[in-house]
């Protein structure tokens, strides 16, 4: 640990008598973290993430660290016979394998950094033959998926005991931010009543534990994103600043039991 401490120090003393950039690359561990002592996180300007699953063709930049500019920005990449190539429309190649609306699936219209990304939710809801049902998740949190849950029994009063809940993220993607509650609502609802959402719709806002829907950052941004790609509707809490975007079709609701009553016909 002395070592690498040393070593780093001497790296980040030399970078700045010369004013020359200097990138370190080093090990991730099973869980995603740098190897190592954290110490060296401290003392460099920037760390960056090269993210990826191996049965996906494509890689995510991410910053997680930076001391001169926003640190939640990503830069997409695609694996290819002559290395490694830009993606400049992210969302086109999350959702280049979705087909056909089936129950479960919802387009989650998100924002990573400043650029907006759509994204596919699948969720499965199948009845447990054990006494404590199963809670999985990929690409997403899965202490918020248990918040999601509850609070649609508590509010909405759509149990979901006794039953198995999946939910993943299409494409090896990781989403953080809680405007994916609804999305996420959303396909669980599908899921579990066996009815597939409308094909051109996204979805986005995030959920209270009052039941109460708060709207999400960059509505615009996300419904051009959403346009952009053949999309014609969205669903979204209400409460934005009268956003408008030519040719989406904007359906807002104030509360879960008003989204659920009214794109599920219960509640």
């Amino acid at each position: 640990v002395s070592q690498v401490r040393a070593a780093a120090h001497e790296l980040t003393s030399f970078a700045k008598r010369r004013g020359i950039a200097v990138v370190l690359v080093g090990h991730v561990t099973k869980d995603g973290q740098i190897a190592g002592p954290r110490v060296v996180e401290h003392m460099v300007d920037t760390v960056l993430y090269f993210e990826g699953e191996r049965g996906h063709q494509f890689r995510i930049l991410r910053a997680v660290k930076n001391r001169f500019g926003p640190s939640d920005e990503i830069g997409v990449f695609e694996m290819t016979g002559m290395g490694l190539a830009q993606v400049t429309n992210p969302s086109a190649l999350f959702l280049s394998e979705r087909g056909t609306p089936s129950p479960g699936s919802v387009v989650f219209a998100g924002v990573e950094g400043t650029r907006p990304v759509l994204v596919e939710l699948q969720a499965l809801v199948a009845p447990s033959p054990h006494s404590q049902p199963r809670r999985t998740v990929v690409g997403w949190d899965g202490g918020r998926l248990a918040m999601i849950l509850a609070v649609l029994e508590a509010r909405v009063g759509i149990p979901f005991t006794g039953l198995d809940v999946y939910l993943n993220v299409a494409g090896g993607m990781k989403i953080s931010e809680p405007a994916a509650d609804l999305a996420v609502a959303a396909a669980l609802l599908s899921a579990r009543e066996d009815a597939a959402l409308p094909a051109e719709t996204v979805v986005f806002g995030e959920i209270s534990l009052s039941g109460a829907l708060r709207p999400a950052p960059q509505t615009e941004n996300r419904l051009k994103e959403a346009q952009k790609l053949g999309f014609t509707g969205a669903l979204a809490p209400a409460g934005g600043k009268g956003v408008k975007v030519k040719g989406i079709t904007l359906n807002q609701m104030s509360d879960l039991t008003a989204f659920v009553g009214d794109v599920f016909g219960a509640g």
